[in-house]
């Protein structure tokens, strides 16, 4: 409805811009030819033409119109605060009110004696300030923060960092109607939404240079966050509902069916006292932003034997920094409690550091010991295993794997029938587009919300008879319309990806990480180094809170790169450059 809407004022705008045309001396005609009528506005407001070509650009063309209107209310001589606002806000239907009005008659900007300095030195220069970021933002490159430590350490939580969206091609944005640079909630709110549905514009990918690759490290919306409780936003609503029913399971002993412990958890989370704030639905390019490692693409099959990845039947390499969880046996207490490392009394901490040894663990805790030895649960990568063996007292380290044939209840499809978990997963083939499957009702919940959400919109899937029925058609098979990949985290046992959730779809792939420009540490999960911003200014990365080797670095397949004499001499040459050009004129006027 409200694109029904959107499309009459544009029309009653350019039927506007019809009769705008005649009273400026314009061949009439040509403001119905979209763009190139803006083009033609420019002359007529003594503004840039080429700010029509803008008018292209989903979102910011909203923007834009509110500005033709304000000048064009200026050429009118309409420049009454009212009258201004008026145009700016509801340009649509003051474009009509300038063409229609008799009595209003045009006058152009020539007897405007000097621009005010208001609009001269602010209000025009902050516009296109607004208007140019958003289209770099969009098109191009957008800032981004890393949330999670699920790619510990080849990205870290506190790294800042652009993203290329040209490398795969750029989304045309679905909800053009949003508050400038803000992704889903409106800035210092908890739960506001940024955007209005207002307007709604179908999927739509502009041409890129590459295509998604194994191993590649790549920025994607959340496509299990459809749906979200605004209490509980770190979450999707479907994990929020599947951890509840998990746990309810655990304290009730399971002594009902999974289905049974379901509905009680989604009971409780839809209740009337809305525990974890309202349910909310989330279009595509308004969901969280999740970065992972691409493991598998469109077509591949996937499986994972004993931890290690195997794609089309071969084993994958790990990644460098990639991290699992070891069980740590040691004569005596090493780590926390009556240990006796810097860290002083009490449990380890998530990321902690161990600083007389330099070691680096992302996540412990302490098992409760039978007898005179004590046992640790630590997540870390294999370099730090190597140092952890050599710490005096360690009796052994044995890497935790989960066993082929446990059923973890959190792993995706999340059916009683799939026998799958972290370590043993699949085999699973990716679908592709075009490719075709085979449907029936033991495989569907391996493809439901592809049918029923990602591929092809909304549709109903529901099993009768022993049937698949698709809208309630039966289905024997399914051809698929985008190419789907599996995403997952370096940092395997502490990373919600495409093993709880399932896969990516093409169209929710964002870009790819290039750049970290900053990074620093987070205080709560660094209480040693962590903490002090001005002291850590003479700090290393090890003992401040910047990580300054990790400061203007480029993203590469095996790591980060540093740019930072590059970027030096482009900042000292942009410097340089003005003053000494400066320097040389005035020599010359000597």
């Amino acid at each position: 409805m409200g694109n029904i809407i959107f499309l009459i004022l544009v029309l009653i705008s350019f039927a506007g811009l019809y009769k705008i045309f005649e009273k400026a001396g314009l061949p009439a005609w040509k403001a119905l030819i979209p763009v190139y009528n803006f083009w033609l506005v420019g002359g007529i407001i003594n503004r840039p033409k080429w700010w029509g070509l803008i008018m292209i650009v989903p979102g910011v063309n909203l923007i834009m119109y509110g500005v033709y209107g304000f000048h064009l209310a200026r050429a009118f001589k309409k420049r009454m605060t009212n009258d201004l606002l008026y145009a700016s806000l509801m340009p649509y239907l003051y474009f009509a009110y300038l063409g229609f009005n008799k009595d209003i008659k045009y006058f152009g900007v020539s007897d405007i004696k000097s621009e005010s300095s208001f609009i001269k030195n602010w209000a025009d220069p902050i516009i296109f300030a607004v208007v140019a970021a958003s289209i770099i933002r969009g098109f191009f490159f957008e800032a981004f923060t890393i949330p999670t430590s699920s790619l510990e350490k080849s990205l870290m939580v506190g790294d800042f960092l652009f993203v290329n969206k040209v490398c795969y091609g750029a989304k045309v944005p679905q909800t053009p109607i949003a508050f400038p640079f803000a992704h889903h909630t409106l800035p210092f709110t908890e739960s506001t939404k940024s955007y209005l549905e207002w307007i709604k514009i179908p999927y739509l990918r502009l041409p890129g240079y590459s295509k998604p690759k194994n191993g590649e490290i790549i920025v994607f919306n959340y496509p299990d966050g459809d749906t979200v409780a605004l209490g509980m936003q770190n979450m999707s609503y479907y994990q929020l509902v599947r951890e509840i029913a998990t746990s309810m399971k655990q304290e009730d002993g399971g002594r009902k069916s999974d289905e049974a412990y379901q509905s009680q958890a989604w009971h409780y989370v839809n209740g009337p006292d809305k525990r974890f704030g309202a349910i909310t639905a989330r279009p595509a390019d308004k969901r969280e932003h999740y970065v992972k490692r691409c493991v598998a693409i469109a077509g591949d099959k996937l499986e994972i034997k004993n931890g290690d990845v195997y794609i089309n039947d071969k084993k994958q390499a790990m990644p460098e920094h990639a991290q699992h969880r070891y069980i740590v046996t040691t004569k005596t207490p090493i780590f926390g409690e009556n240990s006796t490392n810097k860290l002083g009394e009490g449990q380890l901490s998530n990321f902690q550091l161990l600083e007389q040894y330099d070691i680096y663990v992302t996540e412990a805790s302490k098992i409760e010991s039978p007898n005179d030895t004590n046992y640790y649960d630590l997540n870390m990568p294999v370099d730090v295993v190597e140092k952890i063996k050599k710490l005096p007292d360690v009796y052994s380290v044995r890497e935790k794997i989960e066993p082929k044939g446990y059923r973890d209840a959190r792993i995706f499809p999340h059916n009683k029938s799939y026998a799958w978990n972290n370590d043993n997963f699949g085999p699973f083939v990716l679908p592709s587009e075009g490719m075709t499957v085979k449907i029936d009702t033991g495989n569907i919940c391996l493809y439901e919300k592809m049918l029923s959400t990602y591929d092809d919109g909304i549709h109903s899937i529901t099993k009768s008879a022993g049937q698949v029925l698709y809208d309630g058609k039966p289905i024997t098979s399914y051809t698929f319309k985008q190419g789907y990949y599996w995403m997952m985290g370096d940092n395997r046992h502490n990373s919600a990806d495409s093993r709880s959730w399932g896969v990516v779809p093409f169209d929710h792939i964002v870009g790819r990480p290039v750049f970290v420009w900053f990074s620093m540490k987070d205080p709560t999960k660094n209480p040693i180094s962590g903490k002090s911003v001005l002291g850590s200014l003479t700090k290393n990365s090890h003992d401040g809170k910047f990580r300054w080797d990790r400061f203007m670095c480029y993203v590469g397949e095996d790591g980060l790169v540093s740019w930072k004499i590059p970027v030096f001499i482009i900042i000292a040459f942009s410097i340089a450059y003005p003053y000494w050009k400066r320097r040389r004129k005035a020599k010359k006027g000597k």
